[in-house]
């Protein structure tokens, strides 16, 4: 008898810098590359390319627009498909960092903290497995170089990859979220 299959590994897409506005999230063979691109003359507008590397093709996949005043707006394909509030996309926890959104296949996901950390669930799952989990960077004495770069721990699994996409930007916008209260509470106290 054969033994058992192993695992398949979970992909690791490391994030180049830690700006929610100006990134690369890709594995080590990237053969997953995703840009994360805000332009100087377009300030509030925030693309997320996806890179083929077969091809070298690069093509814009989503877009986040956050304007000073307005709420934030989300459209997924290019220029051609329409604009919808980011509160439409991710349905946010008011009394935590985290949210809930739709992925592919209705499937229901949920972002949650756990001991600090980002990680999404199935929102309908009973042992609350992690299906990404967000691990920050670390530095060389606290202040110095990044000793590790922050990375999302992403499971395999088939309706996961499928919607790749939709997670990239579930996470960036709860981890705005997430920034912008801290920032807010922070001050608040001082």
């Amino acid at each position: 008898m054969p033994p058992p299959a192993k695992p398949r590994p979970s992909h690791k897409l490391e994030l180049t810098t830690n700006s929610l506005r100006n990134t690369t999230m890709s594995v080590g063979d990237d053969t997953i590359f995703y840009e994360i691109v805000t332009r100087f003359w377009h300030p509030h507008l925030t693309k997320i390319n996806k890179t083929d590397m077969e091809t070298r093709e690069v093509f814009t996949v989503a877009e986040i627009e956050r304007e000073a005043g307005k709420s934030p707006r989300v459209r997924f394909g290019g220029e051609s498909s329409q604009w919808m509030s980011a509160e439409e996309f991710v349905q946010y926890d008011s009394e935590h960092a985290g949210g809930t959104f739709v992925g592919d296949a209705n499937v229901t996901y949920r972002w949650k903290t756990h001991k600090g950390r980002l990680q999404l669930v199935k929102a309908d799952d009973e042992d609350k497995t992690p299906i990404a989990e967000f691990h920050p960077h670390q530095r060389h004495f606290l202040v110095f170089r990044m000793a590790k770069h922050a990375y999302l721990e992403i499971k395999p699994l088939p309706e996961v990859t499928s919607a790749l996409e939709k997670l990239i930007v579930s996470y960036l916008l709860v981890e705005r979220r997430r920034r912008d209260t801290h920032i807010r509470v922070k001050f608040e106290r001082s």
